[in-house]
């Protein structure tokens, strides 16, 4: 599949998901919430038995975030339940992944569509029963210009490695009314825009351009992608804005 973004790996970590208990993590914390060497609940990485510290995102800064991957392969956290129950019409899950965030947008009897470049994302969201399509973001995509909302949760705002261009052609996704619903840092992390590769079991992926959004990095984001912040929320520890065009 011709694609202009690189699944770096991710393919490689959402092929073992299986392998990890079905349950949501305790904390519904994103990793890129926490400093380098904890994993997803806040625990020192040492400390994690073996089978819980093989999936990691290292960024180039020298940064590297436990990846959640039993978080994702679970049910609807509190989190992802508070982005769906802002939703209140046809919503487009753009890298949707294993498909916990669709899901709970269909459970709410919304028109939802989970969007992802991974053939194996893509596999296990429709076997959650929801309607997924294997899909660049940046390549023509179903209703366009028509959706109520556009959503970017679990880091997603780095995709591709340019916020500015991504939330533009989120824009371009959206109705003149619609939302975009965005997980972002806390604040402090600033802008970041690099390099990164994921490391599974010692498995090194190739490397791919990523980027971080800080919250009080998200108004000027938005502003040179011709959008508008309008709310900002938070579930726990994580950070969410939603813009507007």
């Amino acid at each position: 599949m011709r694609s202009t973004i690189s699944l770096g790996g991710f393919d490689v970590v959402l092929g073992r998901l299986d392998a990890w208990p079905a349950g949501p993590d305790d904390s519904g914390t994103p990793a890129a919430a926490w400093p380098a060497g904890q994993d997803d609940s806040g625990t020192p990485a040492a400390a994690l038995p073996p089978a819980q510290r093989e999936h990691w995102l290292v960024h180039a800064d020298g940064r590297r975030d436990a990846l959640p991957v039993r978080r994702w392969h679970g049910p609807p956290e509190p989190a992802i339940e508070s982005v769906a129950a802002r939703c209140t019409g046809p919503t487009i899950d753009l890298g949707c992944g294993p498909g916990r965030l669709t899901m709970a947008l269909a459970q709410r009897g919304l028109v939802a569509l989970g969007v992802d470049i991974s053939a194996e994302a893509v596999r296990l969201t429709q076997d959650r029963g929801v309607v997924a399509l294997r899909r660049d973001v940046f390549e023509p995509l179903p209703g366009e210009g028509r959706w109520a909302h556009a959503l970017l949760v679990d880091g997603n705002i780095g995709i591709g490695g340019d916020p500015v261009r991504l939330l533009r052609r989120c824009g371009d996704l959206i109705a003149a009314d619609g939302t975009l619903v965005v997980e972002v840092d806390p604040p402090g992390a600033g802008l970041w825009q690099g390099q990164a590769y994921v490391l599974s079991c010692s498995r090194r992926g190739s490397a791919f351009s990523w980027a971080r959004v800080g919250v009080e990095a998200m108004d000027r984001t938005a502003a040179a992608a011709g959008m508008r912040v309008v709310d900002g929320f938070r579930s726990g520890p994580r950070w969410f804005t939603e813009l507007a065009r």
